[in-house]
């Protein structure tokens, strides 16, 4: 802006500089019809001049105003949505079971999701364009060339940089307004506190350790969990919720499987378009839980077979036995 303002003010000196000319030389060119002639050019240069110069002063001070508006609308007052904002969540405002409302809860969301691979790329992308307010990415895991395949949050220049610093310059990308925090190390009991500060949980880890611990403290806490998991051509969404009297993951699978029977991805192999699928149903069942919307599939396993494009429904209760959530625990605990 500066040297637009010191552009200005050259012209404008150039051109009194002219004008001063002009007028010293107007007596002897008005002694003849010629000099009128060429004194009347003259003056129609001069005048179309500062015409000119006033356009551009014009135009300069509106690119002001605009970039005035622009800086504004980047600095929106917290808890408040800035013009910018407005325009970017409009579709979700004009949906009924969303409204200013409801786009006001994401705003104020605060949502962990574990793992930043094939069921966390799509579920941070989605969760960051509908506007949650703070995003939690947790992964110790670095970017491989093997990832790209279905991983959509990276790219090829991510290659070897860690998990959580490509979704966080990816979800910024997309969305500035949302904060992003990091989360590098392997989540064990010692740090798993760190779930208890969120208001939602979204799984997308691919072993069932981490999956076990997950669902153990956010059963403990109270934070309600929505888990994903994938393989070959099959994938599966549920809601675990047991605070509001729905069952955990415990309750579906009491025992955990065998190594032999729960292969991951790598070594399994999977569908490129599948967890794509999948996590984006776990970033519309996170939407629906934050503005209270829908029917959340809390208590329902929700199967999909990309192989035979077939969708699933099984509902499933609460184990009053189970070991986490249920009454044999809850004795345990006292």
């Amino acid at each position: 802006m500066t040297v637009s303002l010191n552009r200005l003010r050259s012209v404008r000196m150039s051109l009194a500089g002219f004008l001063l000319v002009v007028f010293l030389s107007e007596p002897s060119v008005a002694q003849t019809a010629e000099g009128n002639e060429s004194n009347f050019q003259i003056w129609v240069v001069a005048l179309g001049a500062v015409a000119i110069a006033s356009c551009y002063a014009f135009g300069l001070r509106w690119l002001r105003r605009r970039a005035s508006t622009k800086t504004t609308r980047a600095r929106p007052t917290q808890g408040t949505f800035s013009d910018a904002e407005l325009d970017r969540y409009a579709r979700h405002i004009m949906l009924r079971e969303i409204g200013g409302e409801g786009q006001r809860r994401l705003k104020q969301a605060k949502v962990a999701v574990v793992g930043a691979g094939g069921l966390g790329s799509p579920a941070l992308l989605y969760l960051a364009a509908a506007g949650v307010g703070k995003l939690t990415v947790i992964d110790d895991d670095v970017v491989e060339i093997s990832n790209l395949q279905r991983q959509i949050i990276h790219t090829d220049q991510s290659i070897d940089l860690k998990k959580t610093d490509s979704a966080n310059r990816a979800i910024r990308a997309i969305n500035p307004y949302v904060e992003v925090i990091n989360f590098t190390e392997r989540l064990t009991f010692q740090n798993s506190e760190i779930l208890t500060l969120h208001d939602l949980v979204l799984d997308g880890s691919d072993n069932f350790d981490t999956r076990n611990l997950v669902n153990r403290v956010c059963a403990d806490s109270g934070v309600p969990l929505v888990s994903g998991a994938i393989s070959q051509w099959e994938g599966q969404v549920t809601v675990a919720d047991p605070a509001r009297g729905y069952p955990c993951l415990s309750c579906l699978f009491p025992v955990q499987p065998d190594r032999d029977s729960a292969l991951t991805c790598a070594e399994a192999g999977v569908m490129g378009a599948l967890p794509g699928i999948i996590g984006t149903i776990m970033a519309s069942e996170a939407i629906k839980m934050i503005v209270g919307a829908g029917q959340p599939l809390r208590g329902r396993l929700l199967i999909f077979d990309a192989l035979w494009g077939d969708f699933r429904v099984v509902k499933y209760p609460q184990n009053s036995a189970c070991k986490v959530c249920g009454v044999a625990r809850k004795h345990a605990d006292e």
